[in-house]
């Protein structure tokens, strides 16, 4: 869901691109470290789809992701 609201909701400023890259990852991360489903994992997932990006917009897409997750999950806690 948050995957789906980041690109699809276009609440993240983030290539609408990128989220089939970020759903494979976070369902099938490339690292045994990242299969938990958890915060990190998810976080970790966004990160490594974003590195396929040129160097500003990376910046710019890592600096709103932790925006996008602490307004996403800080109800949670």
């Amino acid at each position: 869901m948050v995957i789906y609201e980041a690109f699809v909701e276009g609440k993240l400023e983030a290539p609408k691109r990128l989220a089939r890259t970020v759903h494979d990852l976070y369902f099938e991360p490339k690292y045994e470290e990242f299969r938990a489903r958890t915060i990190w994992g998810l976080s970790n997932a966004f990160t490594s789809a974003f590195r396929n990006l040129d160097p500003i917009p990376q910046f710019r897409a890592r600096a709103k992701l932790g925006e996008f997750l602490e307004a996403r999950f800080s109800q949670s806690f």
